[in-house]
């Protein structure tokens, strides 16, 4: 929210001009899809651990936005882009599956960090994926200002993530801390979406959740989730994959 207002007062002439129920409408229903996934996406990462669930999250988001955007907007028409957008998507959703590879031999590395509850697990990422996927395709769907919708949309992710919140105290200082996190994913948020106006969705989101190996080396390197050396292989091979993926996706259009 503080993102939203700060860029729809650097451009507020934009935002009047621009201004409508129908932005208003569509930026309320994409915030509280975005909040339903986001929660969703906690709730995954709590059960099965941040290493496992945001690789599995991210594969599941590409493919279905990328299907979105191939089949309900038409953005790969040619048949270069067809197989070389499903080829970049084939080796995207293998890197980010070998990124959440575990070495069988020695699946009780992290069994006394996290008592993994995959059913719980599975339940949140199929909620987030179908969160995430509203937040973008309501938008591109409906051909709104991208610029002017960032505030309409935050009103929406604040009032979704309000619901969630009830009853719960939320006045911590871990919580004050985040908002830094927001900040930050603000950024990333409204530049994914002036992209989806030049690029298309399947192609701007699939570089935005390039992300994966960002959230996979911080949730080792800083959270303390632990690999052996074959799972180490994994996440590299599966890391480079993905940025293989995104290089290929760069070059359709």
């Amino acid at each position: 929210m503080l993102f939203a207002l700060i860029t729809t007062l650097f451009s507020w002439s934009h935002f009047v001009a621009t201004s409508s129920w129908k932005l208003w409408i569509v930026g309320l229903i994409s915030g509280l899809f975005w909040s339903l996934g986001q929660n969703q996406q906690f709730h995954a990462m709590k059960s099965v651990g941040v290493s496992k669930a945001v690789p599995i999250s991210t594969g599941a988001q590409l493919v279905t936005n990328a299907l979105a955007g191939v089949i309900l907007f038409h953005e790969w028409k040619t048949t270069k882009q067809l197989s070389i957008g499903s080829i970049a998507l084939v080796i995207l959703v293998v890197g980010a599956t070998l990124t959440a590879l575990r070495d069988k031999k020695n699946a009780a590395v992290n069994a006394e960090r996290i008592q993994e509850d995959w059913r719980s697990g599975s339940r949140a990422l199929i909620l987030s994926t179908l969160g995430y996927l509203g937040y973008t395709v309501v938008v591109t769907a409906t051909g709104v200002d991208t610029k002017a919708m960032v505030l309409p949309q935050a009103v929406g992710m604040v009032l979704g993530a309000s619901m969630f919140a009830l009853g719960k105290n939320t006045f911590k200082k871990e919580t004050f801390k985040n908002i830094f996190t927001g900040l930050v994913w603000g950024t990333g948020n409204f530049f994914m979406f002036e992209a989806t106006t030049l690029v298309g969705l399947a192609i701007s989101f699939s570089f935005s959740q390039m992300g994966i190996v960002i959230s996979t080396f911080g949730s080792i390197l800083f959270l303390g989730e632990k690999k052996t050396k074959k799972e180490w292989v994994y996440v590299i091979i599966g890391s480079l994959l993905v940025i293989l993926g995104g290089f290929l996706l760069g070059i359709l259009k």
